[in-house]
């Protein structure tokens, strides 16, 4: 049957990325409590389409999908990266799995159990020489106003917030490990279930650590610099504010890795991110 999509296109343009996007596909990642987990992910896949070809197939990204759905870890998406470039004839390809991760956490005090979910994102590209992983984690913790409680006779305004840290890594690194630094690095850590003795504690514990947005990303910053195999981070703090009509927002990115950072550069001019 006649190829339409190798036939030439109307404009000599060559497109960044084009493939399928938002596709809810069941995957296995690595739990370090349980040694793996049961997910259910939105999956995108893409490749750099180069200036000759009209379009591109697909029906292959989808297959070759199928051929590797049961284990996703950074290994075989390198596997499948590399397929896509190759079946596709693409110069690069791009991947980003969205899901949800769960972990079993402890109240406080009375150590009742619950599952806490987590959204995870891994952004992942493979080029002409390297191939690129972002590993992100988004955080739910609890804030609460140092100015608030400073000028208060009593009591201090806090909220939910949410901490986005993304990571480039030289090693393996357990989503659990990222999870923590950015719970740790606010007032106080959220849980599913708390019974009253937690609640009391939970909230001691916030107006105790009161912290800024600002606060808050220079911790997760102070933790991801000593992190040995962290080379890039980025993270952000988003207060849901409880006493104004907007949100409180701060945001640091670095690169701890100049040699990494170097042999990247001429390739994230359509970054995986941007999508």
């Amino acid at each position: 049957m006649k190829d339409v999509q190798n036939m030439p296109p109307e404009h000599n343009i060559r497109i960044d990325k084009v493939g399928i996007k938002n596709l809810r596909y069941p995957i296995v990642v690595l739990d370090k409590q349980k040694q793996k987990q049961h997910t259910v992910a939105e999956v995108s896949m893409f490749v750099e389409l180069p200036e000759d070809f009209k379009g591109t197939h697909m029906s292959r990204f989808v297959e070759i999908l199928n051929e590797n759905w049961k284990d996703i870890q950074v290994k075989k998406i390198k596997t499948i990266l590399r397929e896509m470039k190759k079946r596709l004839n693409a110069p690069a390809s791009h991947m980003i799995i969205r899901f949800p991760y769960f972990i079993e956490k402890e109240a406080p005090i009375t150590k009742t159990q619950s599952l806490m979910s987590y959204d995870i994102t891994i952004f992942s590209s493979s080029y002409e020489e390297i191939d690129d992983f972002i590993y992100k984690v988004e955080v739910p913790v609890t804030s609460l106003c140092p100015c608030s409680k400073e000028i208060s006779d009593y009591g201090a305004h806090n909220q939910r917030s949410i901490i986005s840290l993304s990571v480039r890594t030289s090693a393996f690194v357990w989503l659990e490990d990222l999870i923590r630094i950015a719970e740790t690095s606010a007032s106080c850590e959220v849980f599913t279930l708390l019974k009253r003795e937690d609640e009391k504690y939970v909230t001691e514990h916030a107006y105790d650590n009161p912290m800024f947005v600002e606060d808050i990303v220079r911790n997760v910053a102070e933790k991801c610099e000593k992190e040995k195999s962290i080379i890039w981070f980025a993270a952000s703090s988003e207060n849901f504010e409880s006493i104004h009509n907007h949100n409180a927002f701060a945001y640091i990115e670095r690169w701890k890795d100049k040699k990494t950072r170097e042999r990247l550069e001429k390739y994230l001019y359509g970054h995986i991110l941007q999508v």
